[in-house]
């Protein structure tokens, strides 16, 4: 049974959200503050975090950020900002998903659902790659990235585009196919996602980033790994 944490300080959003996820079996806690939020990702390995970030006791960035600097939960915003640069912001900090408010607690599910989907479908199988004398390793079982020796922490977003790319290695692959393969075709955000992944991603791998050697942009078409063998 997967384990969502939910953080709403709206009553009605969060109790309405629970109770459509609850019925889809899966297990639920829920947190109407920020610091309560914190408290239970802190004490539990939750696959999913569904995040307001206008919470009344501490922002939904700082939130974020302190989830993802010590877990690898997907986490899903939840905002009444619709601004691209909003969104940008929020997957520069970590988050995986955006949704906009008002929505629908159907589609938050249907989210939730093809997320956990795609998880389940995800049958690579078990091993361990190795790049450039052992500079960078993808370990695709344990879904760990060691840079230079040292384990880093990738989003579940970012792992799966890298882990896609160096699948296909010198293979150009578009937004709109790592969009598909990574967020699932009803994904309804803006190509400049992609672009915010691999800009977090390169922070995290590259010793380079305005000359990258694993992520390499192809102009116009999309991006390929270009990482060598061990």
């Amino acid at each position: 049974m997967s384990k969502i944490l939910i953080i709403e300080d709206e009553t009605s959003v969060l109790e309405a959200i629970a109770a459509y996820l609850r019925k889809e079996d899966y297990e639920v806690f829920t947190a109407d503050r920020g610091y309560k939020g914190l408290e239970y990702a802190g004490a539990n390995d939750f696959d999913l975090v569904i995040l307001d970030l206008m919470l009344p006791d501490i922002s939904g960035e700082e939130v974020c950020r302190r989830i993802r600097s010590k877990s690898s939960a997907y986490i899903f915003m939840l905002t009444a900002k619709s601004s691209l640069e909003d969104r940008i912001r929020g997957l520069e900090i970590g988050a995986d998903e955006y949704l906009v408010k008002p929505f629908s607690p159907r589609e938050l599910v249907a989210r939730v659902n093809a997320l956990f989907r795609r998880i389940k479908d995800d049958s690579q199988p078990v091993n361990v790659s190795s790049y450039d004398g052992g500079d960078l390793v993808i370990d695709r079982d344990r879904r760990e990235v060691k840079v230079r020796g040292e384990v880093i922490q990738l989003t579940p977003i970012e792992f799966d585009i890298l882990e896609i790319l160096s699948s296909n290695p010198g293979i150009v692959l578009s937004r709109e196919t790592l969009i598909e393969k990574v967020l699932g075709a009803d994904f309804e955000g803006v190509d400049r996602t992609i672009d915010v992944h691999i800009k977090n991603i390169r922070k995290k791998i590259e010793e380079d980033t305005k000359s990258p050697k694993y992520i390499i942009t192809v102009f116009k078409l999309g991006y390929k790994f270009g990482g060598g063998d061990n």
